[in-house]
């Protein structure tokens, strides 16, 4: 392939990655609407990537130059972040409500869906997700420890504003946390809702992820239940 053909897909390789690395922003700051920033991500990382490889066969042929170099990493980059998410999210359910219980999920009070938007995702659970969060999550289950809801309740409070997320009602007396986290990049928004039940000389903690935009959430609210399960169990 000719220097300047190789040099202009190089370019073109450049200005997608770029793009790529904008669309999350672009969503969060409501520049692009989700699906046209994911739309983006997806297709402007597989082009570029297509031009990384070409990049990297010229270069291989010995006809790139320092260009061809830029667009090779910048492509292949973008290409292999495309593809860990793929295969990431190919592992775990299709599904973006999660729960440690499944037969009677925690319910969230404050966080009504007027106060998520139109056109998210509802928050009444569909007892059909069950199936697929067993056997995408076998081991996600309510954790019981050996100490008081009120101490348990602090506990779990403080670490939910530590990781900054918006707490929308913390009610001591029913044992409920709810609160949005959002993801830093993308400000993708989810919604969390954390239910203290008294034991025998201890306490039940259930937790529910929720979010609200997306089919699938690719692990995100099973991975946050389990690290919040650990923090406040630990």
């Amino acid at each position: 392939m000719p220097r300047n053909k190789t040099a202009a897909i190089a370019g073109l390789s450049i200005i997608l990655a770029l793009f790529v690395l904008l669309a999350g922003p672009m969503v969060k700051y409501g520049v692009l609407p989700w699906t046209a920033g994911l739309g983006l991500f997806a297709l402007g990382s597989l082009v570029s990537g297509v031009g990384g490889i070409v990049c990297l066969i010229a270069l291989l042929r010995r006809r790139g130059g320092r260009l061809a170099i830029g667009g090779m990493i910048c492509g292949l980059g973008a290409l292999a972040v495309l593809v860990a998410i793929i295969v990431n999210g190919s592992g775990v359910p299709r599904i973006h409500d999660i729960t440690t219980d499944t037969i009677t999920p925690p319910q969230f009070v404050a966080i009504t869906p007027a106060a998520r938007g139109a056109g998210t995702n509802t928050l009444v659970y569909d007892p059909a997700l069950a199936s697929q969060q067993t056997a995408g999550y076998p081991t996600l289950k309510p954790l019981v420890v050996a100490k008081p809801p009120a101490e348990i309740f602090d506990k779990a409070l403080r670490i939910v504003t530590a990781r900054g997320w918006q707490v929308a009602v913390a009610d001591a007396s029913a044992g409920r946390i709810e609160a949005t986290a959002t993801a830093g990049w993308w400000g993708f928004k989810d919604d969390v809702v954390i239910r203290l039940t008294p034991t025998d000389g201890g306490t039940r903690i259930d937790i529910r992820s929720v979010s609200r935009v997306g089919e699938g959430d690719f692990g995100a609210n099973a991975h946050r239940i389990e690290g919040l399960l650990k923090a406040i169990g630990g």
